[in-house]
């Protein structure tokens, strides 16, 4: 399958759901979190997906890694929320392995398509 646009990308269709994930599990944090740990995990899953789409935008190939290399920092970002969230024993160790597992994934596929891109 040709890609024809970012939406035709596993890892950016992969980031997305895992968006809906973090706002699925978020909803069940503390109240004291609204302002604090709830937005910002939400902003870091976001900011995955977003990049992707932001740097396949920008037609340019150097423009693009940089955008999926911002989109690797914002999924350490997440990896980083979701222990503290754990830590804190909002997550079951059911998600957190399950999230664990998403990141991993997305952050392997993230590597394999910067890789690819250079060779072009």
């Amino acid at each position: 399958m040709k890609i024809q646009s970012y939406r035709d990308l596993i890892v950016w269709q992969k980031s997305i759901s895992l968006v809906k994930k973090i706002y699925e599990i978020s909803r069940n944090f503390p109240e004291e979190e609204r302002f604090v740990l709830t937005p910002q995990i939400r902003r870091s899953a976001i900011s995955i997906s977003s990049n992707i789409a932001e740097g396949y935008g920008r037609r340019s190939s150097k423009d693009y890694i940089r955008f999926l290399q911002i989109s690797i920092g914002s999924l350490y970002e997440l990896s980083t929320q979701i222990e503290i969230v754990s830590s804190l024993e909002y997550l079951s160790d059911n998600i957190l392995g399950e999230i664990q597992t998403d990141l991993i994934e997305i952050e392997k596929m993230l590597n394999s398509l910067i890789t690819k891109i250079r060779k072009y």
